[in-house]
């Protein structure tokens, strides 16, 4: 009986992902073997190359062409954002006056897996002439690239994931994870701190969560919903339905924080049949309410509020003094959370 279609699309599928994994094993196995690789001479070029680049008083000039000019933008990406000054340079440009952005003082990593692409290689002779450092990094260690380059990083790989091994795919792959150990050795060496990565990505989430802080966040001045002990409960209701918080502070002649009453507080008290009317707003408080600095990034605010499963915070300054107020969906607004 001939097969289902369902059977039909089955084998169909598996085949699919049969040749998947095989890729990602040919990719996988190029890199181990890239890893096994980095000892001996490999092991002290790239050391040199690291060496080289720390004592850069310029910029790192990355240069390749095709796949490797692709590898080689994020490569500078990479580098550029992780605290080495970096940019990419495109060879064919380069003949055409764009090789006036190599300076004294700059390194050139030039990338290409054959060592020979023509556009690159003609180059060389004249980036020696500049005295600039050149890294190469290539498949083929004995290449013209490899020659005139005064460190030389080994990417070579068996065979690339392509059934043709034709189409650049592991070799490309080696290069990318190559030039990102580079980075992250130099960023580990040059004592990079994620507060410096935020610097360089201010519109990111990481960059709101590192540079954000509480006070330029908060609710400030008038916006903050205070009382004094003495306020009655009328005044209390009308402060928070006023400032929209579901909370207001108690506080002192100073400012100081004596406590706090919130929409929960009031609840509960509801259902144990209390008279509020009565009461005035330091019986009506919950005292020594968790506060936080106006100085400590807002992230810290998160992290309070979620480990205290509370949504809104009273802010002091160093003096204690209460200077501002936040809640959940002040920090959602500033997309710090």
């Amino acid at each position: 009986m001939p097969a289902s279609s369902t059977q039909q699309d089955a084998v169909q599928q598996e085949a699919v992902v049969a040749l998947a994994r095989q890729a990602f094993d040919i990719e996988a196995r190029a890199l181990m073997d890239l890893r096994e690789r980095l000892q001996g001479e490999a092991g002290a070029a790239f050391t040199q190359a690291i060496d080289a680049m720390l004592a850069c008083k310029g910029r790192v000039v990355v240069m390749g062409m095709g796949k490797s000019g692709h590898v080689g933008r994020k490569i500078t990406a990479t580098l550029a954002s992780t605290g080495t000054p970096a940019m990419f340079v495109h060879p064919a440009e380069a003949h055409h006056g764009d090789l006036g952005m190599v300076q004294p003082g700059d390194v050139v990593l030039a990338i290409s897996n054959s060592g020979e692409s023509e556009e690159l290689t003609a180059l060389l002779p004249v980036i020696k002439r500049l005295g600039v450092r050149l890294l190469a990094m290539t498949g083929r260690p004995g290449s013209s690239l490899a020659r005139h380059a005064d460190i030389v990083l080994d990417c070579a790989v068996a065979q690339e994931a392509c059934p043709l091994n034709l189409a650049p795919t592991a070799s490309t792959t080696a290069q990318m994870a190559l030039g990102d150990a580079l980075a992250v050795v130099l960023l580990e060496l040059r004592g990079f701190k994620a507060e410096d990565f935020a610097r360089s990505h201010p519109g990111g989430a990481l960059g709101r969560k590192l540079l954000t802080h509480l006070r330029d966040v908060m609710r400030a001045g008038e916006a903050v919903p205070r009382v004094q002990p003495d306020a009655p409960f009328g005044e209390v209701m009308r402060e928070m339905s006023a400032k929209g918080l579901g909370s207001t502070a108690v506080v002192d002649a100073a400012g100081r924080i004596l406590g706090v009453f919130t929409d929960g507080d009031l609840r509960r008290k509801i259902e144990a049949g209390v008279d509020l009317r009565a009461m005035s707003a330091s019986q009506l408080m919950t005292p020594k309410p968790r506060t936080i600095r106006d100085d400590v990034l807002a992230a810290e605010a998160v992290s309070l509020m979620e480990a205290h499963r509370i949504t809104t915070l009273l802010v002091v300054d160093a003096g204690g003094v209460l200077v501002g107020a936040v809640n959940t969906n002040d920090l959602m607004r500033a997309k710090v959370i």
